[in-house]
């Protein structure tokens, strides 16, 4: 299982969510997934299972797949709540 961690141009953002993402599944104690980060232009179909894009980005990343839009990207509480319903949805807890 992969998450991808999608930001506009830059990759401070993605990599923070993407670091973020990583200490919820630790926290959920949830193996076996791995987290990277990316830009919008990099970012293709097939690169991960779930997408995480800023909701500012969310309609140029609807492309990609399954996308888990972030209305705050550094609201831990939001993050943590779809990573959570993401990791049940996918039967990983």
């Amino acid at each position: 299982m992969k998450f991808l961690a999608v930001c506009g141009s830059g990759l401070g953002t993605s990599f923070m969510v993407e670091m973020n993402i990583q200490q919820i599944l630790q926290e959920l104690g949830v193996t076996g997934v791995e987290v990277s980060h990316s830009d919008l232009s990099s970012a293709a179909p097939g690169d991960a299972d779930v997408y995480f894009l800023a909701k500012d980005i969310a309609e140029g990343g609807a492309h990609l797949g399954e996308v888990v839009v972030l209305d705050n990207i550094i609201d831990m509480d939001e993050l943590r709540n779809k990573v959570t319903k993401v990791a049940k949805e996918k039967n990983l807890i």
